[in-house]
């Protein structure tokens, strides 16, 4: 046995012992270094065997004596898992002797420097309370003590050595001056008043009074996490040193242990720590037991105060997979995470500081923000205090601060401050005041200043510095800001030590590593230095140089990835770009000034594209930042200008120097901006920035880091913003004193005209003293002061101020709202804020002036007793628009009292009395005022809706007062309702609950009132016995003009009931009643306005009424989805018996049986005053036709007889007085077969005035057909019969053609077959001589050819006979030709077939050679696809022809035949129309020859044709042998000169010609002088066309010679040609030679006012002229006075457009007009008739049509020419479009719409009528108007409500394109 065994006593202990350190290798290698620091553990301690092993420790253990053997076996009974029996053997044995060391002791001994241990794994369970044990827990707390001191006193001597680096004062690292914190949301201390702390105040006196409440929220418990947030440089690091640094101290006393921990240096730990890992080796490890530290810390977390800087600089992610022991070893965030979480030490505090913008999602949501906001003025004043020793050098340098504005500015940035007060410490000696400071103007000024000030030798070291910027860039690149010894030279590293622009510190870099670290004094030297890299080494090109110039957003977002290192980068870059800093960088790079010139312009180009661009709120902030650093005005003013207008700031942090850097660019701007800030922690005295800065006009701020510091700052900005018209603050945490101080600076803003305090907790007095200084506020529009806390005594005090202020509009206050509105006088500021006599003066007016004020006060508490002192109020008040107490408690006293008190207010528009818990019973009493106000429009009370609307209108000499007022410019201004009458209020009872037993007391209550218009009781219970009550109460009600009774349980018992008050109720003419919806309603006349559906169109005016005639309305009852059985049918006309005429009954039922439609049938003759009966939605049985046809046939009084699909029937009858005009039977879709065709002629046979019958969509068929033509000669139709739609075929077709011989009484059928199948037959009262047939889409086939034709030849009486899309081809035609034979008569053949337009002339003349008769005329045209001739018979030879025949034989062979047949067939042609052919030679030929035969021809046309040189010379050699021509027209062909020339030669001899068109042809020069020797022989002429011939003034002379022999000549046609004043001279003197003259047109032509006076005063001698255009030419007024002066007597038309024509001229010219008998046309459209539209007095008897498109006409015209209209009865089209017409044109237009009987159109597109108008014309359109459409296309209409319109009324129009159908006008 081995020496240890012996001591151990037992080799089984022994075993035990090493089978126990076998599983715990890692702990004892531990333990053994631990105790055996210093001796070499070679290979043999290594053995792979873990027995061999344990034994070889062991044994070392042992040989280094008791002391370190009792202290190892004391560590295994602690540390280990050890069992109980085996614990108290080992302590037995060894842990109780005298002499034992300390734990203390063994520390001493065996020191170990440098090495990590490994974390604990268990504590030390204390078992039992032996002495021996309570001596180890005491030995315990003192070893803690002692670490606890030594901690203290680690930190005392880290703060306590250190002094000033080369060239820096002595008080360059001592001076420390607290910086402005402010806590954020809830995370505010208890004891914390005010939103912002301070810190300690002095560092010197050691009051620590308000940095306590860092470590005072209200979390009491779970974790107590504090994030302190700062921009750069605000001090964050400084403040965690300084926390260490006080609680060394003693002053933060409630800690136990501060630890401090900096992640750039825990970023350098790659591997995985524990808690005391990172404690204790990262930190400060304690000398012995660190498991027995680290128990008490645990145990005593709440003590615990661990800090984290720079949690922003953290660069592994945290990870989101926790592993199930939150004491496994991991990275350094996600311990930091545990202990945020209260995983680790829960109960401890946690401190991190971060950028903002920064925070991890590890931070949990309840954590505490406290922002950090640098220095104010104050601080900077002691900190200047502090670091300057003598008193002379302070002063010197504060008055340097307070000169420059920028300097002062930049010293709210703790680590600028720093930095300039160690330039102005080098500076101030030895220069005069303000020159320092002039040095200093940016930071990165500062900072150049600095390296100079820091230089001991004073000389610019370049190589050093240069090196220092390649260190840092490449840092901030790869996102390192610690640095080894490697990483920078020695040289630079040495340079950078001595002047302090480096510090060096001892860092962790893993367990038991340790290294020297080196950084520079602060992130933002590194920025600079790689900046300085940027600018001056030329390896860094133009691109990379720009790359770096860029923007950072700093959203304040939890899940933002974590940005890069360089926020100030870009900033450096721009100050570096500045010119003043051009010197140094050209010493700093040993290059020319040019090289260094062109470097920052590249900078500056690219902060200019920046400023080009559309940036969010943090990169606008940075980008002010970077162009202040430029000092370059023209950049700040480009950057200035591109700013939106409005500019948003959301959600991220603003310092003062941000707002200073910003109000900096803006003074660059002259245009108004708008800032808004929302969300944004702001600094404090941020407002002060603004003072002076004029060019912003609104402001607004919106967050809850805005307290009274802030509210006071901006109160000392607010009169200095000179623009300034919208202020906002909202959702902050001002209190009394803070609104005190905006309350005593806005009446230093006169110029506000919107102010929101909404959302900021305000109570009673501060609202109270906020709307004081509205008297103070003179263009003040709009307060906002919702979402504060108001009583109802201060809503009252409101509403006092509301009716006492002047300039009050509106007051709204619902729940949280409370806005006021103003209207704002409209004298000036220079007037508001001049003489105080101007001012008293104004104020005088203002009261004079009449206004107008609403009232909303909802949902406000109000009771009876409020209600009271209100109305006090409110009568010695102004009137009143609104007032809105809905929601509130007045109950039925105090409902009653606002209703009795109505009439002493003058509200014109509404009162809302809704939610008020008005009663059954309060209804009455409220009812009262219907008598009393005289202004009511309309009650409105609704006990289910909890409804109690007044609504109210205007006396009748307040109107246009009300309407011309201007609105509010806000959403809440109210509309007026719709059209409420002045005499006849609306009352509206609805779902009030309202029983029989109250109908008296309600009656009594409105019988008061003679005044009552509509009354609405729907939805009540009066049920029939209050329906039968109210019928007798209802004559005592006066005349009213609706009643509805809707929803009121009722049966048609208790409806029919009412029929009696036809009798009794004379202004009773409608009742209507629906028993599925209850719906019941009895009216007088019908208005328009009903048409539309309440709420479809906007709300109009009130008081509109248009002056149409009361008409003749007949009575109407409808029953609508009601059960008609016979003996309610029979009840039903027994109740209308007595009721007087003319009577409409309308019913509807979903099934009438046979016996009760004879049951209504039979009754009819007891009801001889009914003129309409309608069964609509009804399905009636089978035989109605038959049925109806029966009882009918002999009844004179019936007048239509429409049945539509056995569901629709409507029988129209007229009285014994009404003259008999024909009746009308339509039986439309109602099944009718071939067996009933019969017996229904039958019945039919028997009426005698049958006018029309209507058989379409019936099942007829062929069959059916062939029997109903069989019975029409018969059935005595005079007008039509129509067929359409009855499945019929071609059989169909020849069986009318049969049957046509038969019929002599029918004039015209057509046809067609198409899809939409038509078949119509209509007749005359007497035998018709020529018929019309028209077949279309009959689609023939061969084998009907012969039938057909058979047919027709028996149609003797046939005259024109239209074929359309019935022949696929010529064959069929040919054939058809062939055998049509008559003995006798003229019949016309018109064909309309597509291979009309793809033949050619030679194939159709050959067709046409095909006739049996002789044809008399022939007309081809190929756009129309029409070929027409007229065949008279019996044919008859021409020997003229026959002559021709023989001796032109010269053609081909076929040719020769052609010609032959077609001289033979169309020798007797007398007309001969060729349309849009095209003349080959061939055919030019052939037409030449038959030509040269037509000795009958008197007219030929050819048109829009194109004929060959060779085909006009054959044309004109045809047509110079036809001598009796009376007709020629050439136009529109393409001949050109040439072919003109020869054509026109055809001319020569043509004496009987009496109409000659040549238009379009080219008649210039030697071509007119043609036509004009012509012309000299055609003393017959009466219609002369040359219209666009390019004939100017010299044609026109040589042309008016020539018409001086057409003495017979009616028309003159040369319009768009080039005459001008000479030629119409020359015209004008020819004019009155022409006595025949009925016709001119020379429109288009270039006529000025000479050429038109002359033509004027020519025009009045021609006393037979009708027709008369001038239009188009500059003849301006002279030329209408001198038509005035003489108009033809039978003048019918005068079309002047675009005549420059003036009101003058127009007036005139309208009088001249007035009285005309014959005039049937005018135009004057597009000349300026503002003004100057025609009058008439007398009126025009017979004009149709009036033409004032584009004439600039307005409202105020519009009166006097609607009047005009109606003294016009034959007018059928008014064209008004693109004028100037609003609604009082529209109004106008309505009013004289129903005396128009004739009018058919009325144009009014592109005018400005609104919907209001639209309605208006919809009114007018219902007085029985036979207008067939009224454009009202691009109208300011909504779509919607157009839509809406032209459903009610489809003869609106509201689209571009006129494709309106011809509507039939409504009652006829």
């Amino acid at each position: 046995m081995d020496p240890i065994s012996l001591q151990l006593g037992t080799r089984n202990l022994h075993g035990w012992l090493v089978r126990l350190l076998s599983r715990n290798l890692e702990w004892l290698d531990a333990k053994v270094k631990l105790f055996l620091p210093n001796v070499d553990l070679g290979s043999e301690y290594q053995a792979p065997d873990p027995t061999q092993r344990v034994i070889l420790h062991l044994q070392k253990l042992h040989t280094q004596g008791p002391t370190t053997w009792k202290s190892f076996i004391q560590g295994v009974c602690m540390e280990l898992d050890v069992p109980m029996d085996m614990e108290v053997l080992l302590m037995s044995m060894w842990g109780h002797e005298d002499g034992f060391p300390s734990l203390l002791e063994i520390g001493k001994e065996s020191r170990s420097d440098s090495q990590l241990h490994p974390g604990l794994k268990r504590t030390y369970q204390s078992c039992g309370s032996s002495p021996r044990r309570k001596q180890l827990r005491k030995q315990q707390q003192e070893l803690v003590k002692r670490y606890l001191q030594l901690l203290r006193t680690s930190v005392q001597q880290r703060y306590g050595d250190r002094t000033p680096g080369l060239g820096q004062p002595l008080a360059f690292h001592q001076v420390y001056v607290p910086p402005i914190l402010q806590w954020s949301r809830a995370s505010a201390p208890l004891h914390t008043q005010e939103g912002a702390t301070t810190g300690d105040p002095k560092a010197e006196d050691g009051a620590d009074v308000n940095i306590r409440d860092l470590f005072s929220t209200k979390a009491s418990k779970g974790p107590r996490v504090t994030v302190l947030l700062g921009k750069a440089g605000m001090g964050k690091t400084t403040l965690a040193h300084r926390l260490c640094q006080k609680w060394a101290d003693g002053q933060l006393d409630r800690f136990q242990a501060v630890f401090l921990f900096e992640f750039r240096q825990l970023n350098l730990i790659t591997g995985s720590l524990t808690l005391p890992q990172l404690l204790f080796d990262v930190h400060l490890r304690p000398e012995a037991s660190p498991e027995a530290v680290f128990q008490h810390l645990k145990e005593n977390a709440e003590g615990i105060l661990l800090i984290f800087d720079g949690l922003d600089e953290i660069l592994q992610p945290c990870s989101d997979k926790e592993t199930a022991d939150p004491e496994d070893p991991a990275s350094a965030l996600t311990l930091f995470s545990r202990l945020c979480r209260g995983t680790l030490l829960p109960g401890c505090w946690v401190m991190a500081t971060s950028r903002p913008g920064k925070l991890p999602a590890c931070l949990p949501t309840e954590a505490a923000t406290v922002h950090m906001w640098g220095f104010d003025g104050p601080r900077v004043e002691e900190y200047v205090n502090h670091f300057f020793s003598d008193q002379p050098s302070r002063e010197v340098a504060l008055a340097e601060l307070r000169v420059d504005r920028c300097l002062w500015s930049m010293c709210a940035v703790p680590a600028l401050c720093q930095v300039a007060c160690l330039c102005l410490h080098h500076l101030l000696p030895g220069r005069s005041p303000g020159q320092a400071a002039a040095l200093l103007p940016t930071m990165t000024q500062n900072y150049v200043q600095m390296l100079l000030a820091l230089d001991p030798q004073g000389v610019l070291q370049a190589e050093p510095l240069l090196g220092l910027g390649e260190v840092a860039l490449s840092g901030l690149e790869s996102g390192k800001v610690i640095f080894s010894t490697g990483d920078i030279p020695t040289s630079t590293l040495a340079f950078g030590d001595a002047l302090g622009l480096l510090t060096s510190f001892c860092v962790c870099t893993g367990p038991g590593h340790q290294d020297k670290g080196y950084a520079f004094s602060h992130l933002s030297l590194q920025e600079f230095f790689a900046a300085l890299h940027l600018m001056t080494r030329p390896q860094v090109d133009r691109e990379a140089l720009s790359q770096h110039v860029t923007l950072h957003s700093r959203w304040v977002q939890r899940t933002k990835a974590r940005l890069g290192l360089s926020d100030h980068l870009p900033t450096f870059l721009a100050g570096l770009a500045s010119r003043a800093c051009r010197s140094f960088l050209s010493l700093l790079a040993q290059r020319e000034e040019e090289w260094v010139a062109a470097r920052q312009e590249i900078v500056l180009q690219a902060l200019k594209k920046l400023a080009t661009r559309r940036l969010t709120g943090p990169k606008i902030v940075e980008l002010c930042h970077c162009v202040g650093e430029t000092q370059e005005p023209e950049l700040a003013s480009f950057m200035a200008h591109s700013l939106p207008q409005q500019l948003p700031f959301h959600n991220f942090l603003l310092t003062y120097a941000d707002m200073a850097s910003l109000t900096n660019i803006l003074g660059h701007r002259d245009g108004p901006i708008h800032l808004d800030f929302e969300g944004c922690p702001l600094e404090p005295r941020c407002p002060e920035t603004l003072a002076g800065c004029g060019q912003v006009e609104n402001l607004s701020f919106k967050s809850r880091k805005c307290g009274d510091a802030f509210a006071e700052a901006l109160s000392r900005s607010l009169p200095t913003m000179g623009s300034l018209k919208k202020l906002g603050l909202a959702g902050s945490k001002i209190t009394a004193r803070g609104i005190s101080h905006l309350v005593q600076a806005l009446p230093f803003c006169p110029q506000l005209e919107e102010v929101s305090f909404q959302d900021n907790q305000l109570k009673d007095k501060e609202v109270l003293n906020i709307v004081k200084v509205l008297s103070c506020l003179p263009r003040l529009q709009k307060l906002d002061l919702s979402r504060n806390s108001v009583s109802v005594s201060t809503l009252l005090s409101l509403t006092k101020v509301a009716v006492t202020c002047p300039t009050i509009r509106m007051l709204q206050v619902r729940e949280t709202d409370l806005i006021f509105l103003l209207s704002p006088p409209t004298e000036t500021a220079a007037e508001l804020q001049g003489d105080p006599d101007l001012q008293g003066n104004a104020n005088q007016r203002k009261e004079a002036q009449r206004r107008s004020l609403a009232l909303r006060l909802q949902k406000c508490h109000l009771g009876v007793h409020d209600v009271e002192v209100l109305i006090a109020q409110l009568q010695e008040g102004p009137q009143l628009d609104e007032v809105d107490l809905s929601g509130n408690q007045l109950k039925d006293e105090g409902c009653q009292l606002m209703a009795e008190a109505t009439p002493q207010l003058h509200i014109t528009k509404k009162l809302d009395l809704s939610d008020n818990g008005l009663s059954v019973a309060g209804v009455l009493s409220v009812l009262s005022v219907v008598s009393t106000c005289q202004t009511l429009a309309e009650l409105h009370i609704s006990l289910l809706h909890k409804t109690v609307v007044f609504t109210f209108a205007p006396e009748l000499e307040e109107q246009e007062g009300i309407q011309k007022r201007a609105t509010f410019p806000d959403s809440l201004t109210f509309q007026m309702p719709s059209e409420p009458s002045l005499r006849s209020p609306r009352i509206r009872l609805t779902h009030c609950a309202l029983q029989a037993q109250r109908l008296e007391l309600l009656c009594k209550a409105l019988g008061g009132s003679c005044r009552l218009g509509h009354l609405d009781l729907s939805g009540n219970a009066l049920g029939d016995e209050g329906v039968a009550l109210l019928a007798q109460l209802l004559p005592g009600l006066g005349s009213l003009q609706s009643l509805n009774l809707s929803e009121n349980r009722l049966s048609l018992e208790g409806v029919l009931s009412l029929t009696q008050c036809f009798s009794t109720l004379p202004w009773l003419l409608h009742l209507e009643y629906s028993s599925a919806s209850q719906h019941i309603i009895l009216r007088g006349d019908k208005r328009g306005r009903d048409l539309l559906a309440p709420g479809s169109l906007p709300e109009f005016r009130a008081g509109a009424r248009l002056g149409f005639g009361q008409r003749h309305v007949p009575r109407s009852f409808c029953l609508k989805e009601c059960q008609l059985e016979p003996l309610s049918l029979s009840h039903l006309c027994k109740s209308l018996e007595k009721c007087p005429g003319p009577l409409e009954v309308q019913l509807s039922c979903e099934v009438l049986s046979d016996q009760s439609l004879e049951t209504l049938l039979h009754h009819l003759p007891q009801l001889p005053q009914l003129s309409l009966l309608q069964l609509s939605q009804t399905q009636l049985p089978p035989g109605s036709p038959l049925l109806l046809a029966d009882h009918f046939s002999l009844c004179p009084q019936v007048q239509k007889v429409d049945l539509r699909s056995l569901r629709h029937l409507t029988l129209h009858l007229r009285s014994s007085e009404e003259q008999e005009d024909g009746c009308c039977w339509r039986f439309t879709d109602c099944g009718l077969r071939q067996e009933h065709v019969e017996p229904l002629c039958c019945l039919l046979s028997k009426c005698e005035d049958l006018n029309q019958l209507d058989l379409s969509a019936n099942l007829l068929g062929d069959d059916g057909l062939r029997c109903l033509l069989e019975c029409l000669p018969k059935v005595p139709i005079s007008g039509s019969l129509d067929l359409s739609h009855n499945r019929m075929s071609q059989e169909s077709v020849l069986c009318l053609v049969e049957a046509l011989p038969s019929c002599p009484r029918v004039r015209e059928a057509s046809v067609n077959l198409a899809s939409k199948q038509s078949f119509w037959i209509h007749f005359s009262r007497q035998e018709e001589a020529g018929k019309t047939l028209r077949l279309r889409e009959c689609h023939f086939k061969p084998e009907h050819m012969p039938r057909l034709a058979a047919s027709l030849n028996q149609a003797l009486q046939l005259a024109e006979l239209t074929l359309t899309w019935c022949f696929p081809g010529l064959e069929q035609l040919i054939v058809l030709l062939s055998l049509l034979t008559w003995p006798t008569g003229v019949l016309t053949l018109r064909v309309e077939e597509p291979w009309v337009g793809r033949a050619g002339l030679l194939s159709l003349l050959e067709v046409c050679a095909q006739a049996s008769g002789n044809i008399t005329e022939i007309s081809i045209s190929k756009t129309q696809q029409q070929l027409c001739i007229q065949l008279e018979f019996p044919h008859q030879e021409n020997p003229e022809a026959v002559a021709l025949r023989l001796a032109h034989c010269d053609l081909g062979t076929h040719q020769n035949l052609l010609a032959r047949q077609l001289m033979e067939t169309c020798a007797r042609l007398r007309q001969l129309s060729l349309s849009q052919v095209n003349l080959c030679d061939a055919s030019s030929l052939l037409l030449q020859s038959l030509l040269l035969s037509l000795s009958e021809l008197k007219n030929f046309r050819l048109t829009y044709s194109c004929v060959s040189s060779n085909g006009l010379a054959h044309l004109t050699s045809g047509l110079s042998h036809c001598h009796l021509l009376e007709e020629l027209d050439l136009s529109n062909n393409q001949f050109g000169d040439e072919g003109t020339k020869v054509l026109l030669g055809a001319l020569e001899g043509k004496c009987r010609l009496k109409r000659l068109d040549l238009s379009h042809l080219p008649l210039g020069g030697s071509t007119l002088a043609v036509l004009t020797q012509g012309l000299g022989h055609m003393t017959l002429l009466q219609s002369l066309r040359l219209s666009r011939s390019n004939i100017d003034d010299v044609g026109c002379c040589h042309l008016s010679k020539a018409l001086r022999a057409a003495t017979s000549l009616e028309e003159l046609s040369l319009s768009h040609n080039q005459i001008g004043n000479t030629g119409a001279q020359d015209l004008a003197a020819v004019l009155p030679g022409l006595p025949e003259l009925r016709k001119i047109d020379l429109s288009a032509n270039g006529i000025g006012p000479a050429g038109g006076a002359r033509l004027a005063e020519s025009l009045t001698l021609c006393r037979h002229l009708e027709e008369l255009m001038l239009g188009c030419n500059a003849l301006e007024d002279c030329t209408a006075l001198g038509l005035a002066k003489g108009l033809p007597r039978h003048l019918r038309v005068l079309h002047l457009p675009s005549s420059h024509l003036s009101p003058e001229g127009v007036l005139s010219l309208g009088q001249a007009l007035d009285g005309c008998p014959h005039v049937e046309e005018i135009s004057l459209a597009e000349n300026s008739l503002a003004g100057g539209v025609p009058r008439f007095h007398q009126g025009l008897p017979v004009l149709r049509q009036l033409d004032l498109v584009s004439c600039e006409i307005d409202n105020q015209t519009a009166k006097p020419l609607a009047a005009s209209f109606v003294l016009c009865p034959a007018l059928e089209k008014i064209m008004l479009s693109w004028n100037l017409l609003g609604d009082e044109a529209a109004a106008e237009l309505a009013r004289v719409l129903p005396q128009m009987g004739r009018l058919k159109r009325v144009d009014l597109e592109k005018n400005r009528i609104t919907a209001y108008g639209a309605w208006l014309l919809v009114e007018g359109l219902a007085q029985g108007s036979g207008i067939q459409v009224i454009r009202l296309w691009n109208n300011p209409i909504p779509p919607d409500v157009a839509q809406h319109l032209q459903n009610q009324e489809p003869r609106l129009d509201f689209a571009f394109f006129d494709n309106q159908p011809q509507v039939i006008p409504r009652g006829t």
